[in-house]
Parts: structure tokens; C-alpha cells; sequence
């Protein structure tokens, strides 16, 4: 970050060269500040009144999308699958499970966000398939045939105990015991989801095929599910435990310290061949990164030509209370980095953010929005979030997520992230499915905040206006992040990019506060916050958005 001052003060900013690239190459590449809505097909819309969402369904919402302004979609897994995980164990990553639709709806839907000016992302999930694929069938039959090297097998300890001590994130030990090869093979999330030995060039080589298969059928990109996973430590060293405990955690595996199960260097030598095969179809790909240095990790594995193209981990999702130092801490670990961040506040995976980081309160929510569409880096918007919808509610007896079961009643699980979406708030089920009710429950809730149902000051029209500034400036989608002095609560930078120039101010508190501000033109208010001769008023939980 370049210093900056409260009030705004001029300084000199010179061309941003990466790596011998300078940013004017950059302009081109459309993921960069792009803003991306990711679809969870299983809960945003229904077609056939199974229940169960459905690329259909995708194709009949698309045009809600392209309305709030977002550049690209991203789906998550509609591939054939058991559903242990609900499409994160693949059981053929070139088949459209039946629940979803058939290869010609994947097909029709690609040609519609296109007609829309909608890039699609589509998930790849190569850490681990499922256990009904081919591949493991064909794996687990002995220790000779073609693809017994395919999956990560270790034999016994002499005792008959596990090769080491890995923990599983979904609970339990990491190694399950096959008694065909009598060998242990490697699942670092369920028993169902066995790992993929990705060392193997040949499994390399497959992955690189589905990858090739994708882009060929129209695909823009892929986000890599745990692409930090990849590969393991050849030793299978036991991670040591993390001695600062103060008391036990919730999930066995966060006892430990991953140093050996998970971001081995080797991962980023596939992720060379990756990249040169996204270079040859001008298609991109966004990791999730899973790690206790999740900024470090995010930067590296995207810190060149041959890596990825942008990364996001976890470090704003799981923030259960927002302070500017949270966001200046995540922006210096990018100073002067190669690669380029993505950021997001909710997914499927966690509690959506107007609940876990804004008390349900209309005015917190948007302004944690403008936050997420102020910052330098590409913009991740999931299903919902512009409705505002709070975390859902799912009793005990509805669950579905293996990892709320095996962790109940902790209150860990993803089932709240993942309920039906709501389109038509007096229609049947909100609009989600004619049927009379769904593979998740509604929450009453998020009736009242269907789409039909949001006017004019609602979150929905909130989230066009943010989008719609953001698309309209370059300092918005590209430009520099600058942090400016500013006490707690206010968290102040600015966006730089040419002669383009906007200062963002938050109020983070809930007390109004008044600072020095150069003049400008105001281009986004958020709350009760105006701006006075020399001044910034700044109401409780409010920003403004000045051109300067």
C-alpha cells in the first residue's frame, strides 16, 4: 500500500509492473475486478417440482443475474454424484447427474449467460472423487492394475494402525481401511470422498483431459475446490500439534498443524500445466485456498504466469466481527504481489454474512456489500446475499450436510447457507419449487425478502446501484488500494487508477462521526452519511463512496 492521509493528499503513483508485466496488460483479462455471482444449483431454482434445483431452473434465473450487473457465474458441482457431499464427490466429472438435468441443459445454459454477457466458471473438485467413480473402483481392486496408483494407498503400521496421524476435516481419522488391497487409502474430508493421487502424472494428465473437455463444451473458467489439497508429503509425516490450545477445538483436525497433509510444493507444479492449458483456450481459474496461513497461501498460489489467475481463502469468511484492521491486514499481504486476490463474504460453505457480520440489521448488511465491492480484487457474490438474506434456520431433524450431523449441536454446518432460494415471496415455497416442499426447508424468513418483494431502498436495489458503481469506475474495478489514517472505528483508502480517483470512508461503529474530507462528488451513500464543507458525516454503520 501506498501511505495516503484522511484528507486525501496527492501523491505520485507509478506504473504497476508484476513480474516484468505492466497493469495495461492487465486491462484486458475480464476476471480481474470482476464481479461474480456463485450459484448453488441444488437450492436456486427448481424446473421440474422434485424438490432439488436444477440447471433449468439456472437457465430460467439467468436473467436476474445479468440484471444486478455481475460480469460471470460460478456453479457448484452438477456433475454425476452420489450426493454424500452433495456433488463435492464426483462420480464422472464429464456426466450431468440426472438430479440436475442432461448435457444439453449444461450445454443451453453456458449459451444463455453468454447471450447475457455472462461468463461461467464451473467447479472442479480434483483434490478427491467420490468412491463410486471408475478410477477408484478400478484402484481399490488390487495393488497391480493400471490405476492402483491413482489414489493415495499406504500400507498398515506394524500394530495395524493408520500410516500416521491425519485428521479428517469432516471428523475422524483421514485413513479409512480397504480390505481388497489391505492397504489404507486417504480421504481428507468423508470416507466416501477417497484423494486423489494427484503426484501421479497420469492422474495429472486425466484431470488435465475433463479440464480440456469443459472449455471445448464453452466453459470461461473453473474454481478448484481445496486446490491447496492437491498433493500430500511423500513421507507422510505426522503433523505435529498446535501447543497454544487453551482449550479443546470443535474438530479433531484442528488440533493439529497441517504442515505435511495439505499445500506441498508439488501442487504448484501441476498447477504450471494448469495454467498453460488455460493459456491456450484464454480461459481462467480461481482457487479456494483451505490453510492456517490462508493470505500467504492465496498470494503464492497465485504469484505468477504459471500459476493461477486469481485465489480466495477463507480469511473474510469466517471474520465473525468486521474492524478496519481486519481489512488493512488482508490488503498489506498483498502489497506488492504478482498475483490478484478474490474476496468474499458468504458462501455455501459458511454462515452468510448479514447474519455473522451484521446482526440481521438491513443498514450493517449493506454496508458490509459496498465494503466487498470496494476492495481491490475480484468480487465473489453468493445466491441470496443481494436479498439479504439472513443465515436459514434448519432443525435437527432436516438436516442434511454430513458435517452439521457429525458435528451437532455445535452449531457447525452448512445446511443455513444452502436453503432454498426466494424468488416470489406469495408463491408456493417462495417461488423456489411447485412442489410442496424442498430437499431443505424455507425459512419463513426469507419470504419477505424475495426477489418480487424488494423495492425501491431494499438491499436488492442497494446491491444494482453498488455493482452498477463499481462496473462505471476503473479506481473501482482495478485501481490501487490505498489505506488513509483514520481512527477506529472508520475504516478509510481510497482506489486509484489513471486521473480516477474515489475515496471510501466506513463507519464500522455505531456512533456517528465527523472527519476532515476534502471536497468531491458523492457517488454512493450508504446510511446516513453526507458530505460537509471540509467534512465526512458518517452516521452508525454508514460509508460514502466520493469522487475526488
Amino acid at each position: 500500500m501506498i501511505p495516503g492521509s484522511w484528507d486525501g493528499g496527492e501523491h505520485d503513483c507509478a506504473l504497476d509492473l508484476c513480474c516484468g508485466v505492466g497493469h495495461a496488460l492487465y486491462m484486458t483479462d475480464w476476471w480481474r475486478g470482476a464481479v461474480v455471482y456463485q450459484i448453488y444449483p441444488r437450492s436456486f431454482c427448481d424446473s421440474n417440482g422434485d424438490g432439488i434445483g436444477d440447471l433449468r431452473g439456472v437457465i430460467e434465473k439467468l436473467d436476474h443475474i445479468a440484471a444486478l450487473g455481475c460480469d460471470a457465474i460460478w456453479l457448484s458441482p452438477f456433475f454425476t454424484s452420489p450426493m454424500k457431499d452433495y456433488g463435492y464427490d464426483v462420480a464422472d466429472y464429464r456426466g450431468v447427474d440426472p438430479l440436475f438435468g442432461s448435457a444439453a441443459d449444461a450445454d443451453a445454459m453456458i449459451a444463455k449467460a453468454h447471450a447475457l454477457g455472462l461468463k461461467v466458471i464451473i467447479d472442479q473438485v480434483w483434490s478427491h472423487s467420490s468412491d463410486q467413480h471408475a478410477w477408484f473402483a478400478e484402484s481399490r481392486a488390487s495393488r497391480e492394475n493400471p490405476r492402483a496408483d491413482w489414489y493415495v494407498w499406504a500400507d498398515a503400521k506394524a500394530d495395524g494402525s493408520p500410516p500416521n496421524n491425519w485428521q479428517a476435516m469432516f471428523g475422524g481419522c483421514a485413513w479409512t481401511w480397504d480390505a481388497r488391497r489391505r492397504q489404507y487409502y486417504l480421504h481428507n474430508f468423508l470416507p466416501e470422498q477417497p484423494d486423489l493421487n494427484v503426484h501421479n502424472p497420469a492422474v495429472q494428465d486425466a484431470l488435465l483431459d475433463i479440464a480440456r473437455f469443459w472449455l471445448e463444451r464453452g466453459v470461461d473458467g473453473f474454481r478448484l475446490d481445496v486446490v491447496n489439497f492437491f498433493t500430500h508429503d511423500r513421507q507422510l509425516r505426522d503433523n505435529p500439534p498446535i501447543t497454544t490450545l487453551k482449550r479443546a477445538p470443535p474438530r479433531p483436525h484442528q488440533f493439529q498443524r497441517h504442515l505435511y497433509d495439505r499445500t506441498q510444493p508439488e501442487t504448484l507444479d501441476f498447477i504450471a500445466r494448469f495454467r498453460a492449458l488455460l493459456d491456450e483456450h484464454g480461459a481462467m481459474a480461481v482457487g479456494e485456498i483451505e490453510d492456517e496461513e490462508p493470505l500467504r497461501v492465496q498470494r503464492d498460489y497465485t504469484d505468477g504466469p504459471d500459476r493461477l489467475q486469481t485465489a480466495y481463502s477463507f480469511f473474510l469468511l469466517r471474520q465473525r466481527t468486521m474492524t478496519p484492521a481486519v481489512i488493512k491486514d488482508a490488503m498489506a499481504q498483498w502489497e506488492g504481489a504478482c498475483g490478484w486476490p478474490s474476496w468474499s463474504l458468504s458462501n455455501h460453505d459458511v454462515i452468510r454474512f448479514p447474519t455473522r457480520l451484521a446482526d440481521g440489521d438491513l443498514q450493517r448488511t449493506k454496508l458490509m456489500m459496498a465494503l466487498l465491492l470496494a476492495l481491490r480484487g475480484t468480487a465473489f457474490i453468493y445466491q441470496g446475499d443481494e436479498l439479504g438474506l439472513p443465515h436459514g434456520d434448519v432443525s435437527f431433524e432436516r438436516l442434511r450436510d454430513p458435517e452439521a450431523i457429525a458435528f451437532w449441536p455445535s452449531g457447525i454446518g452448512r445446511d443455513g447457507a444452502r436453503t432454498p432460494m426466494p424468488w416470489a415471496r406469495d408463491a408456493n415455497m417462495a417461488g423456489f419449487t411447485n412442489a410442496d416442499d424442498a430437499w431443505l426447508p424455507l425459512d419463513p424468513r426469507h419470504r419477505a425478502l424475495a426477489v418480487d418483494a424488494q423495492r425501491e431502498g431494499s438491499m436488492l436495489a442497494f446491491t444494482r446501484e453498488a455493482i452498477a458503481l463499481r462496473r462505471a469506475n476503473m479506481a473501482l474495478r482495478e485501481g490501487e488500494f490505498i489505506a488513509l489514517d483514520a481512527p477506529e472505528p472508520v475504516l478509510a483508502f481510497e482506489r486509484l487508477a489513471g486521473d480516477e480517483r474515489i475515496v471510501c470512508l466506513f463507519n464500522l461503529g455505531p456512533d456517528p462521526v465527523k472527519r476532515p474530507l476534502g471536497g468531491g462528488k458523492v457517488r454512493l451513500a450508504i446510511g446516513q452519511a453526507e458530505l460537509l464543507t471540509g467534512a465526512a458525516a458518517l452516521g452508525g454503520y454508514c460509508g460514502l463512496f466520493v469522487e475526488t
